[in-house]
């Protein structure tokens, strides 16, 4: 394995899920908007990272994390113009 900017760019990815996860399980309340914004980038950087080295499993994984990644932000949204 090289680590070329596609493997960097998965790493990126892979750092914001992490940070995300732990933050959830850290914080007595939680920011939502924040919560699905980390989880809906590092998402994308990780789709972007599986267009150089594909693998189907995760790049559907990583498609579904980020349409709910994107339901989140819209229902955070808009509890908070409420």
């Amino acid at each position: 394995m090289t680590l070329d900017l596609a493997n960097v760019v998965g790493l990126a990815g892979s750092a914001l899920f992490i940070t995300a996860f732990a933050y959830s399980n850290i914080v007595p309340s939680m920011n939502f908007l924040l919560f699905n914004l980390l989880n809906l980038v590092g998402a994308i950087l990780l789709i972007m990272s599986l267009t150089v080295h594909f693998n189907l499993a995760a790049m559907v994984l990583e498609v579904a994390w980020a349409i709910i990644a994107c339901f989140g932000l819209v229902k955070a949204w808009r509890a908070r113009r409420a």
